[in-house]
């Protein structure tokens, strides 16, 4: 059935065998064609053993089965493939966030006993996407940490990825839509956005994949999360990496390392999380529908349980002016806090493996949906007219060959989202149209 479709993967993966950078990259794609070739899950532990060492590659290869978001039970994996060009300059960046991971480590708010006292191998940098394809397109992740399997990333570490020229497009397409002065009240508020939104994206992508994914550890004797918290691991994972994005983002120790200009980058992250979790993502959301998607559900659990425990003291507060629901931080330090409570309580969940509590928090905050601010903020999108969800156009590249050698590659971008799709169908469609 899928033999037609990974007989051409490997195809193309032993012809750029010759063209690998490293022993590394040479081994590491050695093993993945073994592994499309025979199904054997240990070799494609050793592909990723072998990938994660490769910290040296200015062109990188993510591909595999490895993504288990579109399955209920958390078991099945989606086939996903990117072909990526180090950012130098941009890497920096994460490279210093990187290298001061034990130091966030140490200064979480965890139980000490759900600390790592070795934080080990992160290697993060930011690329840009060249090809897509598979789970990664047309709608694709900005930001990857892999592998999943936690005793690779304890023994040997974990890669971190941040898609740059996608964020950016995203930062770019969203000033122009008009978005932000539909959603944000305050004139301090908007005039901060404009100011520092693209940083604290970034910040946050940063944080989020380089230390929160790597951040903390099961306790002796408890089995994976994926094992343990079964269904609701992938939204508590990200919800744990939100957190300790969120809880880290106004600390002073981001302008002392040089990444962050102000702590005033933070209440910018802090608006727009909060204005995503509780407002802005219900836009997907089909009316009569509930929250489904890892993502989304983690965004909803930390901005309600945080809108709801702050309740009293109007940490976050909720505003109806000329019909249109709006939500505004009053207490940015008391949202800190609150984003660390959470964060302590994410993490004992995975680390001891806390089923029942975990399915708690997921089904009481990230699943439900107010029906009547689900139709206002549709309505509002539709005012606006902006789609539910953004897609993106891989560039089509085409080598210049001379004496039988290439010499170039020409990069034109198709100008229609359906023109591409056609083409994909037409020139590589080797799975059958029924299984």
């Amino acid at each position: 059935m899928y033999g037609p479709a990974l007989e051409n993967i490997v195809y193309w993966l032993e012809q750029a065998l010759p063209f690998t950078e490293n022993e590394h990259q040479r081994l590491a794609l050695e093993k993945l064609i073994q592994y499309f070739r025979t199904g054997e899950l240990r070799t494609f532990d050793d592909y990723c053993i072998e990938w994660v060492k490769d910290t040296d590659s200015w062109v990188d290869l993510i591909d595999g089965f490895i993504e288990t978001y579109d399955d209920a039970l958390a078991m099945r994996a989606t086939y996903e493939s990117l072909v990526q060009l180090k950012d130098l300059e941009a890497t920096r960046r994460v490279a210093i966030i990187a290298a001061n991971a034990q130091w966030f480590e140490d200064n979480s708010p965890l139980l000490e006993q759900h600390k790592k006292k070795d934080v080990k191998g992160i290697s993060a940098r930011v690329i840009e996407a060249v090809v897509e394809s598979g789970a990664d397109s047309p709608s694709s992740p900005v930001g990857i940490n892999l592998p999943n399997a936690n005793w690779i990333r304890k023994e040997y570490g974990s890669k971190s990825v941040t898609l740059g020229n996608l964020v950016h497009s995203v930062n770019e397409a969203n000033r122009e839509s008009g978005e932000a002065g539909e959603f944000i009240l305050r004139q301090a508020d908007l005039e901060l956005y404009e100011k520092f939104s693209t940083l604290a994206d970034n910040l946050l992508l940063d944080m989020h994949e380089v230390i929160g994914h790597a951040s903390g550890q099961i306790e002796p004797g408890v089995a994976t999360p994926r094992e343990t918290l079964k269904n609701y691991s992938a939204t508590l994972e990200e919800a744990r990496a939100d957190l300790v994005a969120l809880y880290y983002l106004p600390d002073t120790k981001l302008v002392e390392i040089g990444v962050s200009p102000s702590a005033e980058v933070g209440k910018v992250g802090y608006n727009g999380f909060i204005l995503n979790g509780l407002l802005k993502q219900l836009k997907r959301i089909t009316p009569g529908e509930q929250i489904e998607e890892a993502h989304m559900r983690n965004r909803q659990l930390v901005a309600a349980w945080v809108y709801e425990k702050g309740m009293k003291d109007k940490v976050i507060e909720k505003v109806i002016e000329q019909g249109k629901t709006y939500f505004v931080i009053n207490d940015y330090l008391k949202l800190r806090e609150l984003f660390g409570e959470l964060l302590r309580e994410i993490q004992r969940i995975g680390s001891q493996g806390d089923y029942e509590a975990g399915k708690t928090l997921v089904e009481a905050y990230g699943v439900k949906v107010d029906r009547a601010l689900n139709e206002e903020v549709r309505e509002r999108y539709r005012r606006l007219g902006i789609a539910p969800y953004s897609g993106y156009i891989n560039p089509l590249l085409t080598p210049v060959i001379e004496n039988g050698a290439i010499t170039d590659v020409k990069i034109s971008y198709p100008e229609d989202f359906t023109e591409q799709m056609l083409y994909y169908a037409k020139e590589y469609s080797f799975l059958p149209t029924y299984n």
